[in-house]
Order: C-alpha cells, then sequence, then structure tokens
C-alpha cells in the first residue's frame, strides 16, 4: 500500500520552508523525493520532493507523523503554537494560502481581494457550494461569524493580526466586505493565516469557548479525537469539495517531544514523517538508505524575551517588574553583547542554522542592510555596561526554556557564553505547553522561543512588540516604536515599509526586550513507505515557536 500525501501551499507565511506537514492534507499524490545532496554538516540545497504520477496513486491508507510537541487548543481564535497550526493545515482552509514561491492565492477566497482607493475597503469574493465537515453550508455569512469572533473573543490571538478592522459584512452568499479605519498593508497576509480560518457556525453555537474539543471547519480531513499529551487524530472528510483528491483514510500525529525518538521512529518504520529533526540526527540521515531528508530555510527566529513590564498577565496593564533587567536597557544590552551568535550556531547546530539579529529574514523582500544590521559579540563592552548600569556582577538571570534535549543544549551554550559578559543564567527547564502558560500570566524573568515566521514583517513584530500586541507577552510599550510600526502597517509604498523596518530594527535593538539569535532550516524526514512528498515552501515546520 502507497501512502500518500498532497502537494500542499497551506503556509502562513513562512517562505522557503517546506514540510511534510502541511504537504500531507493529501490532495493529490506524491512520489519518492529525491535525497538532497550536501555535506555531513553544515546546511544542504533546499529539497522539496516530486510530484508522483496520479496514475501511480493507491488509496487508502493511515499517515503516521511525529510531532515535535503537543498543540495547544485547536481553535483558530485562540491557538498559539505551532504545532496547532500543523494539525489545522488538514482541516481548517483559510481564505487565502501561499503558494510555493510565498505568492499569496485564493484558498477559500476565489480571488484576491479588491480594495477601494482610499484603502479602507476590502471586498473577497468567497466560494459557493461548500460545505464544512459538519455537513453545514460555508457562505459568506460564515466568514463573518469567524472574522467576528477573531475581532471580539476574550484572549483572542487573532484581534491585533486584523488591524484597524471596524466591520465585516455578508453582501450576499458569496462576497464579502471588510472595514477599516486606516489602509492596512498586511491584512491579506494574515488572511493567509489562522485569522483567515473559517469555523462552523453551527459548532460554534453548539460548543462556545469549547470549540477546540470537536472543531469544524472545511478541509480535506476533520477532526476525530484526542489524547492528551500523546496523539491527535483527523480522517478523511467525505464532505470536502475536493474529496476526490484525497486519498489517505486518515492521518496520525503521534507527539514525540525528544528529536532522537521521533529519529529512530522514522528508522524502525513506526512513523513515516518526522517532524523537526535534531542537527544531531541530520547528518546521519541525509545519507539513511530509505528516508529522506527535506530541508528548506524558515522565515522565523529564534531568540530570547525579557519581561519589561507583565506584572498581572498579558491582556491587563503594563506595570513595574522592579528588576534592572526589566527596567534599564543597558543590562539588557550588555546581555546581547555577551552572545557569540556566530560561535553559537556552529557549535549548538552544526551550522546548519544560520545568524538571526533581527525579526525579518533576509530571504524576503523586506529586507535590507539596516534590517539585518548585528549588535558584535563583545563580552568586555558588556561588563562595562552592567558598571555602569550599577548592578551586581555576575548579574543572575533566571530563563525558562522548553525541557527537550536540543532546547536545553541551547541554554546551556547560552550560559557559557554569558558567563563571560558578567552574567549567572540559571535554566528552569519547562514543558512546551506549560511555557505558554507561563509567558501569559508573566511568570518569567526571561524565556527561550521562537516565532515561526511571517510573509509580513508586520505579522513577526507588532504582535510581539506593539503595546497592544496580542502576543506581547515581554509587558513592552513604546509609543515611538509604535508609531514606527503604524507608519510601516498603513504605508501602500513597498520601498517605504523597506526603509521603515529598517528604523524599527534599529528601535528594537537599543531596547533589546528580544534579542534574536538565530534562524532554524526545516529538518523533517520522510520514509520511503510514504511514497515521499512533495512539500511546500509555505508549510511552517519548527520547534520551540509561538506560532
Amino acid at each position: 500500500m502507497a501512502l500518500t500525501t498532497a502537494v500542499s501551499r497551506a503556509g502562513a507565511g513562512l517562505r522557503r520552508t517546506g514540510v511534510i506537514i502541511a504537504a500531507a492534507v493529501a490532495l493529490a499524490a506524491c512520489a519518492p523525493v529525491q535525497q538532497a545532496a550536501g555535506p555531513a554538516t553544515g546546511p544542504a540545497p533546499d529539497s522539496f520532493g516530486t510530484p508522483a504520477d496520479p496514475a501511480a496513486v493507491q488509496a487508502g491508507g493511515t499517515l503516521t507523523i511525529a510531532l515535535s510537541a503537543e498543540p495547544d487548543m485547536l481553535d483558530p481564535t485562540l491557538s498559539r503554537s505551532l504545532y496547532s497550526r500543523y494539525v489545522f493545515h488538514t482541516m481548517c482552509e483559510k481564505l487565502y494560502d501561499l503558494d510555493q514561491d510565498t505568492a499569496i492565492v485564493p484558498q477559500l477566497a476565489t480571488a484576491l481581494p479588491t480594495i477601494s482607493a482610499d484603502g479602507l475597503t476590502v471586498t473577497i469574493p468567497v466560494r459557493e457550494g461548500v460545505r464544512f465537515g459538519d455537513g453545514t453550508p460555508f457562505d459568506a455569512a460564515a466568514v463573518v461569524t469567524s472574522l467576528q469572533r477573531h475581532l471580539t473573543m476574550s484572549g483572542s490571538g487573532r484581534r491585533s493580526e486584523l488591524g484597524p478592522v471596524t466591520a465585516v459584512e455578508a453582501q450576499g452568499p458569496s462576497t464579502v466586505v471588510i472595514r477599516l479605519s486606516s489602509p492596512f498593508a498586511p491584512l491579506t497576509a494574515a488572511l493567509a493565516d489562522r485569522a483567515g480560518m473559517v469555523m462552523s457556525p453551527a459548532a460554534l453555537a453548539q460548543l462556545g469557548d469549547d470549540f477546540a474539543t470537536a472543531p469544524v471547519c472545511v478541509g480535506p480531513f476533520r477532526f476525530e479525537n484526542r489524547v492528551a499529551q500523546n496523539s491527535i487524530d483527523v480522517v478523511r472528510d467525505p464532505n470536502y469539495y475536493d474529496a476526490a483528491r484525497v486519498h489517505l483514510d486518515r492521518i496520525t500525529y503521534r507527539i514525540i517531544t525528544d528529536a532522537s525518538i521521533r529519529a529512530a521512529n522514522l528508522q524502525s518504520g513506526d512513523a513515516q514523517v518526522g517532524d523537526s529533526l535534531s542537527t544531531q540526527d541530520t547528518p546521519a540521515l541525509r545519507t539513511t538508505p530509505g528516508i529522506t531528508m527535506l530541508e528548506s530555510n524558515r522565515l522565523g527566529y529564534q531568540g530570547v524575551t525579557f519581561n519589561i513590564g507583565n506584572v498581572a498577565g498579558q491582556g491587563n496593564p503594563w506595570g513595574d517588574v522592579g528588576t534592572p533587567l526589566a527596567n534599564d536597557a543597558r543590562v539588557r544590552q550588555a546581555f546581547e553583547l555577551s552572545i557569540d551568535r556566530e560561535g553559537l550556531v556552529r557549535t549548538v547546530w552544526g551550522g546548519i542554522y544560520s545568524v538571526a539579529c533581527s525579526p525579518i529574514s533576509p530571504d524576503t523582500d523586506f529586507t535590507s542592510e539596516a534590517a539585518q544590521a548585528c549588535t558584535p559579540h563583545d563580552p568586555a563592552r558588556a561588563r562595562e555596561l552592567l558598571q555602569a548600569a550599577g548592578v551586581q556582577v555576575p548579574y543572575p538571570i533566571r530563563m525558562i526554556t522548553s525541557n527537550n534535549p536540543d532546547s536545553l543544549r541551547l541554554a546551556q551554550a547560552l550560559q557559557a557564553l554569558v558567563a563571560d559578559g558578567g552574567f549567572d543564567l540559571q535554566i528552569v527547564p519547562t514543558e512546551y505547553s506549560a511555557l505558554l502558560d507561563q509567558q501569559d500570566r508573566g511568570d518569567f524573568e526571561m524565556l527561550q522561543l521562537g516565532w515561526s515566521g511571517r510573509i509580513d514583517p508586520d505579522n513577526n513584530i507588532a504582535n510581539y512588540l506593539r503595546s497592544d500586541g496580542g502576543s506581547n507577552v515581554a509587558g513592552y510599550s513604546d509609543p515611538a516604536l509604535d508609531a514606527l510600526l503604524d507608519r510601516a502597517r498603513t504605508s501602500t509604498d513597498h520601498a517605504e515599509r523597506v526603509r521603515l523596518y529598517g528604523d524599527v530594527v534599529a528601535a528594537i535593538q537599543t531596547a533589546d526586550p528580544i534579542i534574536y539569535l538565530y534562524r532554524e532550516r526545516n529538518l523533517t524526514g520522510v520514509t520511503d513507505a510514504s511514497r515521499g512528498c512533495r512539500c511546500s515552501r509555505t508549510a511552517s515546520c519548527g520547534w520551540r515557536s509561538r506560532a
């Protein structure tokens, strides 16, 4: 039996970030992918796979995916985890998606939006004759229901992503009109991710805040079952509008947080796909018969976030944390000066990952010299700043981090690096979902976490560093940065936006509420038993990341 998966555009804003997870939606068949040639260590050429001859496809079968962390709630409005997005890719389509070259393309919409001359009215045509997984009809009114929920629900992670939306209306069954108080350039990109996922109004009415327990959307698969900390199952949805091209019977996501165990499951055949494999295992897997590594760059970053003002939990007014780390930027600047990014990437990740100094990927058309400016490694200057700040040296910092082996290796390397700059870094290993809860409560001094990345820089910055950002767990507020971000998101001139984001990066590096460390590559293993798979450049595949 050939297990077949799909060519998926399902992305959420990651350029050159292809993985098997999104490809597993099984809309088309796949052939064995070509093994990427490359050195034993260091990055290899990008490998995305090759489509199969449709005539060779066999129907049926179960695809088992070894997933690297437990997803949080399966609710598009509330979800923050990258791993939830993996599951959403198979069962919750969006108004827009990204193709392999990260161009925005229609999915549940039928065309790109029409935008009025003043930029304040966005009109979106949507599909007709589509049904949700529960058999109820999809239409413009359903889109309005989901968007209004994103905008108004307490705890929504989508509210800030949608920007200055003031109203959403259905004009007939196949037209959605969005009204804005000011132009908002990132809107279409936001609708190519969870903000654009459309939920069944019938399921929302029945389940309300408990939608995550039995989510219903439009997709090639529908939710069947979840066992906490163990597995999630989705099954083929006969209601899907393109069901004839869905060949798998089901997909099982098995939660395996240890990368070496994921690799072992691939080698034994217990899993056909391994998400986010370790850089330690990758060189050997590249040459293992029967296993193909799919590799590509990501748009996101890994970094550390400081608690600047989150004293009462996200959503509450910011306050005084009361520490020099929170109140004196010189202490945070000293921490950054203590970090040898090149050495970190080389020693911890074998040179497979790359240095990051900002939230803007060099693989996007928003990059610039200013956007990629990097603070040099200078531990002597770090100690000078600590002395000027009048703090205890070594200065103690408690850092929460995920408790998987790769995260702990990174934390230990950071611990050794920053000691030269005058810091005593204390590592607090934490289970991933608990870490997300702690960051929201403000129960941390510093946390190590990443972000999977989006195609528009606003989605990589504003949500985390704008004063009212929906994921601003740092509790950081700077009116000058807010004004810069507002100018960048309302401008329709690309060159101006590029320049403004260079200014944004300079402002971030002056205050250092987040220090960016490195960018990962997608490292996904597939077995020959799965018939390989062609992957989307745009689907995310990460670990230790927000989503």
